[in-house]
């Protein structure tokens, strides 16, 4: 295997657009960046209230129609159909719930009774609803401040996948396995230990083309029981790749290959050269050798001539 870092990126997949339009050069003209900032800013001006579902781990959101715009841009949720014009419903998933309550702050969020629930009421209900919350929605901020854009991995046997922009433009690049390490997140540390569950994620990614993305979760004195132990979590990016021989060697051979091929084509510069130049040499002897007959026949008549008139 072949571990590398985040910042060492493949090339991104963009899908085919019709009438052929170019999505690399209209998501570089729409960052992500400004689309959720510009997001931010209207779900702060109109304060829209997430309401959670009866077991506590989703919610769905009441926005406006331009919010609603926001949310499909900048890929949160999912749109719910619905008979209303007024407003649109959206369908948050934990991480996205908590990440717009938290991080970006420009939402709020009630239980169904309609009572407002505070940040550290929402952590510790999410937490009871699910244990490893803690390192999945640090794993899910980690690549949504990096502009990435993150949906359940669920399908492709990962935690998340993770898109270089909206998923309507570009294929997902990583398949994204969180791994807690440490003492407080208890026995969810013995994940991905064993070689016949790496070897299963790698060769599930692989068959999907899809980079297998490790985000490991490390905390050394940390308690999990508020939302301040965000700060203190630690992620690691680790891509893992298998090591395939054959493309090993081919990879190590390309440079021998290709310093052969300039070889051979400045010999072949070389003999081009040489049969020019010996051509030219052939023409001027031909050259030479014409006008010196031209100029023997022209001798030889002046001769004739004056003996005549002798």
């Amino acid at each position: 295997m072949l571990c590398r870092q985040l910042m060492d990126l493949p090339g991104p997949r963009w899908k085919r657009g019709k009438d052929g339009k170019d999505f690399a050069a209209l998501a570089a003209a729409n960052p992500m960046s400004m689309i959720v900032a510009e997001l931010q800013a209207s779900l702060r001006d109109s304060k829209p209230v997430a309401i959670l579902s009866g077991d506590g781990k989703d919610a769905v959101l009441a926005v406006g129609a331009h919010q609603a715009a926001l949310l499909n841009r900048a890929a949160f949720g999912r749109a719910v159909q619905n008979s209303g014009d007024e407003k649109q419903w959206f369908h948050l998933g934990p991480e996205e719930m908590f990440f717009l309550c938290h991080a970006l702050r420009c939402i709020t969020v009630e239980a169904e009774n309609k009572k407002q629930m505070g940040e550290g009421e929402l952590w510790d209900l999410l937490t009871s609803t699910s244990e490893p919350f803690p390192e999945m929605y640090k794993a899910y901020e980690h690549l949504r401040l990096k502009n990435w854009v993150v949906r359940s991995g669920l399908q492709y046997g990962a935690d998340f996948v993770a898109y270089r922009h909206h998923p309507a433009l570009v294929h997902s690049e990583f398949a994204v396995i969180v791994v807690p390490e440490g003492k407080m997140f208890g026995a969810r540390c013995g994940r991905m230990k064993v070689w016949p569950d790496l070897l299963c994620a790698l060769r599930a990614s692989g068959s999907v083309a899809k980079t297998l993305l490790f985000l490991t979760i490390s905390t050394q004195n940390c308690e999990l029981r508020s939302s301040d132990c965000l700060e203190q979590l630690i992620v690691h990016e680790r891509m893992i790749n298998r090591w395939i021989p054959q493309q090993w060697r081919e990879q190590q051979d390309k440079p021998r290959r290709e310093e052969a091929n300039r070889d051979e084509q400045r010999q072949k510069q070389c003999r081009e050269k040489a049969i020019r130049e010996e051509q030219e040499d052939t023409r001027v002897g031909l050259l030479f050798s014409y006008w010196g007959v031209v100029l023997g026949f022209t001798v030889l008549s002046s001769l004739l001539v004056y003996k005549l008139k002798l």
